[in-house]
């Protein structure tokens, strides 16, 4: 398969098989084995480098971002920070200037990214190099070196301008040498290849390919298919395209529905959300993705399209079981839509780390009180059964009651009827369902004004 980009200002054309990552490709090229592999699962930010489209610069991993994802791109490797001249990028004198490097096998990945959120004026370091891991400096000179460097000009020779993608006029596949361009043209390949892999963002694909070394057969990315991503709000509803990155996703929220913004900004890393779809998230019918229980908090609908047309289903009712989700093998998700409403939803993500890490238990709750009576309650959680659930008996527990302390300690009770959580290795089943439990009483507790943030500390 061949991928035309541009690689540090010059056009490049790859040829490669569908599943050759960038870092691998990069690290064949002659001279550019400055981008690092360290954990080949997009989790250390080594392999950092900077990616350009028609909507702007961002950083990614190289580790799990397949070569054809490139294609009308603009790559920039740390190769390609410093200027033709070797003019350092103020980033890399900043990191100088500060000891910001000290075995120096992280620094390119840093170097990248901190170039990236300079050119976009990011100045929220803290969250931009939360993908970015050092076992040597302690993060301090890190930081100090991308706060010395936020004012510096940005440097002409990053600014880059992708090429235009290309296009198939026709719309529809051809023979597996084009990828499709529209919904019903990625209908009709899937109908043609039962079992085909669907790539969008790669971040759960990619470590099929990386850690389990699986032959992922027929291919098709998404990535030529406009119509797929995109967030459209109307009077009635909010659609978000099933190839929209949670990066998208989470800017179009936060005015909206900002406890889901602040709970996709514990997805992952700023990497991971700008590669991952929502679509993804979604599809992969995992128990501990974290879309899917905001989502069926908030009332979401997902549209499936097939060679038979579109169908839709409320989103809590597309996961059966563990591993099984009510979809058939032509289908995939299209978009999914959120009915516009007042905001009423809270999201609180449980985990190890605040940052880069799986959920122990992820719960979304959407409780509408009026005259101090609760009249809609959707208790959704991921990580407390073999699919994202609602609280059912919790909620019967709260729906019509008054909203006291003495209600929501009876439907903490009644959750104990919802789930039989299992014990793993991120918590046990009894710690499992008392901060299930506790998320509910959080919620109480925040409506009534009481701080519940650890992380906001006061005197």
């Amino acid at each position: 398969m061949r991928t035309t980009f541009l690689l540090n200002g010059s056009e490049i054309t790859a040829d490669t098989t569908p599943t050759t990552t960038l870092l691998d490709w990069l690290r064949d090229h002659p001279g550019l084995t400055g981008t690092k592999e360290g954990c080949n699962e997009g989790d250390c930010g080594a392999c950092s480098v900077m990616v350009t489209d028609v909507d702007g610069a961002r950083a990614l991993n190289a580790c799990i971002l397949f070569m054809p994802q490139l294609e009308g791109k603009a790559v920039r490797t740390v190769e390609g920070i410093s200027a033709p001249d070797g003019t350092l990028h103020p980033v890399q004198q900043a990191m100088i200037d500060h000891h910001g490097s000290q075995c120096g096998f992280c620094t390119p990945g840093f170097i990248t990214t901190m170039a990236t959120a300079h050119l976009n004026g990011d100045t929220d370091h803290d969250t931009a190099l939360a993908g970015n891991l050092c076992r040597c400096t302690g993060y301090a000179p890190i930081i100090r070196a991308a706060e010395a460097a936020e004012t510096a000009p940005v440097p002409d020779h990053v600014k880059d301008i992708p090429l235009l993608l290309a296009q198939n006029t026709s719309g529809e596949p051809k023979a597996g040498a084009e990828p499709p361009t529209t919904p019903e043209a990625l209908a009709t390949w899937l109908d043609q290849n039962p079992g085909g892999t669907l790539i969008a963002g790669a971040t759960d694909v990619g470590l099929w390919v990386t850690k389990q070394f699986r032959d992922l057969g027929p291919v098709a990315f998404l990535n030529r298919i406009p119509d797929l991503s995109g967030v459209t709000v109307t009077e009635d509803d909010i659609r978000i395209g099933a190839a929209t990155t949670l990066t998208d996703l989470h800017n179009a929220m936060a005015p909206r529905h900002p406890g889901f913004a602040e709970l996709i900004r514990r997805y992952g890393s700023v990497q991971v959300r700008n590669a991952a779809t929502i679509g993804g998230n979604v599809a992969n019918g995992s128990p501990i993705g974290d879309g899917s229980p905001a989502l069926i908090a908030l009332d979401a609908t997902l549209h499936l399209r097939s060679v038979d047309g579109v169908r839709t289903l409320p989103i809590e009712d597309f996961f059966i079981d563990y591993g099984k989700q009510d979809r058939a093998e032509n289908e995939f998700v299209e978009a999914i839509t959120i009915p516009r409403q007042d905001d009423a939803l809270r999201c609180y993500k449980l985990s190890k780390r605040f940052d880069q890490d799986i959920s122990a238990v992820c719960g979304c709750f959407w409780i509408e009180v009026v005259n101090d009576v609760v009249t809609e309650v959707r208790l959704a959680f991921g990580g407390m059964a073999g699919t994202p659930k609602r609280a059912a008996h919790a909620e019967t527990a709260l729906r019509g009651q008054p909203w006291t302390d003495a209600i929501v300690a009876r439907a903490m009770q009644a959750m104990s009827r919802d789930f039989q959580p299992l014990s793993d290795m991120r918590a046990s089943a009894d710690y499992r369902m008392q901060t299930a439990q506790n998320m509910l009483l959080r919620a109480w507790l925040e409506d009534q004004g009481q701080a519940t943030n650890v992380l906001e500390v006061t005197s």
